[in-house]
């Protein structure tokens, strides 16, 4: 175990909550989801012993954020495409079939450190860290912390919604119109946008559409369950989608295309874009062309 940093709590403190002080004592930690779930793995001590989110602060108490990691994890050798990078933060395309981060050692996070030139500033970070999710079956941009600024500057932009993310996917049916679905996800709000970019006519589904998605929250699977939730399934979807219209070996037909950020250090506003994976196209054009054959 490693001290990260440690705070004395000043006289004139009583009668608050760690979960509200923490952040005050902290305040270089990314946001209060993030704080909650170091609570939760340890990684927040009160007076020498880990502490319970819901316990009292007191003036003369010490608290200590410890890092329970002690050594850089054991790189994964797998080649990542960096879309961009600097000594602050990278962006990367994740890619499909794999988790962000966890305890498995096939992760982005272990692999970041073979794709990615070392941080030169005083509050590098021992190893680049992702600053959000993107599930195991998507593909896209990841948004990579190689700074302490940096992670804390992004992580509350996530927080504070102010991340703009752009996600392209191929959905069963002919969507006609942009729209917005909001239904709530694990009984918390969820809002997601659509907008149809190209509609092609397919003998497996009638139709498909290329579509944009903007998710305006970040619950888990929220595009997945939202377009499943409105009769336009996202293909390749073998959790919420119809049983039988899964593409054998093509995966999941989302992916993460524009990340819209402030850099966290010069506060320009940044833009990255991708184009979506090959196969959409692909899948688009043999659809299309397979209707056109037997019709």
């Amino acid at each position: 175990m490693i001290i990260k940093e440690t705070h004395r709590v000043p006289e004139g403190v009583h009668g608050v909550r760690l979960s509200d002080y923490a952040r005050i004592a902290f305040p270089t930690f990314p946001s209060r989801k993030g704080m909650a779930k170091a609570v939760k793995r340890g990684e927040l001590w009160m007076n020498g012993a880990p502490a319970q989110s819901g316990a009292w602060v007191q003036a003369g108490q010490t608290l200590d954020l410890v890092d329970l990691q002690l050594r850089m994890p054991k790189t994964y050798h797998l080649p990542l495409t960096v879309v961009f990078e600097d000594e602050h933060l990278a962006v990367i395309n994740k890619p499909a079939g794999i988790e962000v981060r966890g305890n498995k050692f096939k992760t982005v996070e272990n692999a970041l450190a073979g794709s990615l030139s070392p941080s030169k500033p005083s509050d590098a970070l021992d190893w680049p860290r992702p600053v959000h999710r993107i599930d195991y079956s998507t593909s896209g941009l990841l948004l990579i912390a190689k700074t302490a600024r940096a992670q804390v500057f992004l992580g509350r932009q996530f927080e504070e919604r102010k991340i703009h993310k752009r996600y392209c996917a191929v959905v069963a049916g002919a969507v006609a119109e942009e729209g917005t679905v909001e239904e709530p996800i694990g009984g918390l709000p969820a809002q997601s946008r659509y907008a149809p970019i190209k509609t092609v006519a397919s003998l497996r589904s009638e139709f498909l559409t290329l579509v944009d998605l903007f998710p305006r929250t970040g619950r888990t699977h929220q595009l997945r369950i939202h377009m499943a939730g409105i009769g336009h399934a996202i293909v390749g979807d073998q959790r919420y989608g119809p049983e039988g219209r899964v593409l054998k070996g093509k995966g999941l037909f989302l992916a993460a295309v524009e990340l819209r950020f402030l850099h966290p250090v010069s506060l320009q506003e940044m833009t990255v874009v991708i184009d979506p994976p090959s196969k959409f196209k692909a899948l688009l054009e043999r659809e299309a062309s397979r209707w056109k054959k037997f019709n």
